[in-house]
């Protein structure tokens, strides 16, 4: 299997990818890819509730178009963490981690032994349904799933530099909706707390040789974090492109029809 977020993230190259979940559907997948500038779906679990079966129709969708996916969740549990990684994805993005503790429980959840503690199960696409070696396998999964960690609490952002280095994070990504919250201004992802703390983020990424993402607020946020170093934008997400959409289209019309 072929990673891409990962290996574009390592190569230095730039990954665009399109966050779906509350209308998600795999003929909106399709559509991505066949529009095109597009590398990877994120399948956003933390916030719509999506049964696995979905996930993996999800998964396969990606594959079949030539992009990588990857789950966004919350770090409840182990099957949060390693189910995703069954189903076919690419890697997982954890939200709402607030220490270090909380970031290497999400390693220690996602690789095997010795990295972790995953328990090895064959049945499943990600291990070509028994068909590898488990010595072999085990070794490739480790080293080619991705695994993030959101950026997102004062937690989180206090402890950023010891994140970024723990072996096994392989990206640290800015949530800047609860980043602002946090930072006591809401919604004001350019405000001079946020960009302190984009700044902060970057470097730890940096120094740690990681990458490093953002879900852009507009064009000059992700201006802003294209200039720190930022490789990862995820520009949109389901309910958002079909709102633009809907107001293009209303755009388009306008006062084409009449006043009533």
């Amino acid at each position: 299997m072929t990673f891409s977020v990962k290996q574009r993230l390592q190569d230095g190259k730039t990954v665009m990818c399109l966050a779906l979940g509350p209308i998600i559907h795999h003929k909106m997948i399709q559509m991505a890819a066949q529009q095109g500038g597009y590398h990877a779906i994120w399948i956003d679990l933390e916030h719509p509730q999506i049964p696995h079966n979905d996930v993996e129709v999800l998964c396969l969708a990606c594959r079949s178009v030539g992009l990588d996916s990857f789950v966004r969740m919350a770090p409840t549990d182990y099957a949060s963490i390693m189910r995703p990684m069954e189903a076919g994805c690419g890697g997982v993005l954890t939200a709402q981690i607030h220490s270090v503790a909380d970031a290497r429980q999400v390693v220690e959840w996602a690789k095997y032994p010795p990295m972790g503690v995953r328990g090895l199960f064959g049945g499943n696409y990600e291990c070509q349904w028994g068909a590898k070696p488990p010595a072999e396998f085990i070794e490739e999964a480790n080293a080619n799933r991705w695994v993030g960690i959101q950026i997102e609490t004062l937690g989180a952002l206090d402890t950023v530099e010891e994140i970024a280095r723990l072996e096994g994070v392989d990206h640290i990504f800015v949530g800047p909706g609860d980043l602002s919250v946090a930072l006591g201004v809401p919604g004001d992802s350019l405000h001079e707390k946020c960009v302190q703390a984009l700044e902060r983020i970057s470097k730890a990424a940096k120094d740690a040789g990681i990458s490093w993402g953002v879900l852009p607020r507009s064009r000059e946020h992700a201006e802003t974090c294209r200039q720190l170093g930022c490789q990862l934008f995820a520009i949109s997400g389901d309910v958002i492109a079909f709102k633009l959409g809907l107001q293009q289209l209303a755009a388009t019309y306008d006062n084409c029809f009449g006043a009533d």
